[in-house]
């Protein structure tokens, strides 16, 4: 018995200050998971709101002032403005979408894009192992399209007010950072697959933002060789959260391009931004990500912006630097066209 409680007290995976997994099923938590209010963001004015959509799914949804417009007459109209489904990073088993670090960042991201955010918190790695998570956020995205149909004030889903007034679903798009722009790419490919019921009410996804996506694969690329602990961690870490993949050289969900994968030409939006950094270990799976997608012969635009001297996930720590900036605004034109 003595011998079976020190197994069970081996740590499988740790990343210092963030998490540590226990072999026992037990995980430790340091960072990230902490919820703050929704509320309306005295720097922005940018309003949110939480709402439960099912046992396991809750989104936080930021409406920015832009949605309402004050003529000359002092008449108050809605406006229209796209909608952005947003798919929280941390590795598939790190942070609440509420935290303090999502909430302010979103809260910028809807001011500066002039656009409807939704912040999915889906379930979480190893207590939930993948594939929950992209089940939970294939789920709400087609909450949000479930208010496709409804007009301004009627109920054509739950959420009948800031959706259905003032959302653009000519604009909807799916984005992310690190394993949030992972399960972007798979809503993205499920919606295309055919094994799925379509969105509901003919509802289209226009584009996906996919920043710094956490995706690996065979060998050892360049940007894996300036971090080489780093590059093994994210490795260990996909086993971890996935204890059913077959390994990060042959499995779609974390190598897209690998031999087995759907077809690229499977993604169902129009437009695919991919943001890198230059000091991400994952920058050069990213790169490859976007150079697959031109060659499978998809019918689409697909436009990369790299930004130097940055590592992975830069913008949260600093969304008002310079470069975050930047970053943003190709994210606020894409999701604008």
């Amino acid at each position: 018995m003595a011998g079976s409680g020190a197994s069970d007290d081996e740590i499988v995976f740790e990343m210092a200050q963030l998490i540590r997994v226990y072999k026992s099923g037990r995980v430790e938590r340091d960072f990230g998971s902490d919820p703050v209010p929704a509320s309306t963001d005295a720097a922005t004015g940018v309003a949110s709101k939480d709402l439960t959509i099912s046992p396991n799914v809750a989104v936080r949804l930021y409406l920015p002032p832009a949605a309402k417009e004050t003529g000359a007459d002092g008449v108050v109209t809605s406006k229209k403005l796209p909608i952005l489904v947003y798919f929280h990073g941390g590795g598939f088993c790190l942070h609440t979408a509420f935290n303090f670090i999502f909430h302010g960042y979103l809260a910028s991201l809807a001011a500066r894009a002039r656009a409807i955010v939704v912040s999915v918190e889906y379930r979480l790695a190893p207590e939930h192992p993948l594939p929950a998570a992209y089940d939970d956020s294939w789920h709400a995205l087609r909450w949000v399209a479930s208010h496709a149909a409804a007009g301004s004030g009627s109920g054509g889903g739950e959420e009948p007010c800031w959706l259905a007034d003032h959302g653009d679903f000519s604009r909807l798009c799916v984005g992310g950072e690190s394993a949030g722009a992972n399960i972007s790419h798979h809503v993205a490919m499920r919606a295309g697959a055919g094994e799925e019921p379509p969105l509901p009410h003919g509802a289209r996804i226009a584009g996906a933002v996919l920043v710094h996506p956490y995706f690996l694969g065979p060998g050892t690329v360049p940007s894996e060789e300036t971090d080489p602990g780093m590059a093994q961690s994210v490795v260990t870490m996909w086993r971890a959260v996935y204890p059913g993949t077959t390994g990060v050289q042959d499995d779609p969900w974390i190598n897209p391009l690998a031999a087995g994968a759907p077809s690229l030409r499977g993604l169902a939006c129009g437009r695919v931004l991919v943001c890198l950094a230059e000091k991400d270990v994952v920058r050069d799976r990213g790169r490859s990500y976007a150079e697959g997608i031109r060659a499978s012969g998809w019918d689409g635009e697909v436009e990369v912006l790299e930004v130097a001297g940055q590592g992975h996930c830069f913008h949260l720590a600093d969304f008002a630097c310079a470069d975050a900036v930047a970053q943003d605004d190709a994210i606020a034109r894409f999701v604008n066209l």
